[in-house]
């Protein structure tokens, strides 16, 4: 396990999880963490994780180059992404990237990772933001 506090027990073709010092201050302070890595490994194998990543802004584009996701952000160059292991990306709209797959943090340290490429500006709002997300616009400087 990720701490010599945590047990993982196989009983009976089932795996548990044991605190060896359950009134140990630092162990009882991982028991939530370790139940959610648990749960997200779980729910990782069985459905997947998603995140949409929207592009907003005149000629800002991407598509798919064989594995690799290829980025128009309104640079001098197109920027490419290689994407991880387990990780696939998809391209449904020019304008709409979608990461999936089985590491939760994983897909959301790779949409962070492209969306830190062009992050959302508060005066016209382009940029590349997660889908859903509310970007708070500012007032331009007045004459």
């Amino acid at each position: 396990a990720a701490n010599e506090k945590i047990r993982i027990n196989d009983e009976k073709g089932r795996k548990k999880m044991t605190f060896a010092q359950a009134l140990d201050p630092s162990a009882r302070t991982l028991w939530g963490t370790t139940r959610s890595n648990a749960a997200n490994l779980v729910q990782g194998a069985a459905e997947g994780f998603k995140k949409t990543l929207e592009l907003v802004g005149v000629g800002y584009r991407a598509q798919m180059q064989g594995k690799d996701l290829k980025l128009a952000l309104g640079f001098s160059h197109d920027v490419i992404y290689k994407a991880p292991d387990g990780i696939e990306i998809k391209c449904a709209k020019p304008t709409e990237i979608e990461i999936s797959g089985a590491n939760k943090q994983v897909v959301g340290q790779v949409a962070a990772e492209i969306r830190n490429y062009r992050r959302p500006e508060p005066y016209k709002g382009k940029g590349v933001r997660y889908q859903g997300e509310y970007v708070r616009r500012k007032e331009g400087k007045k004459k």
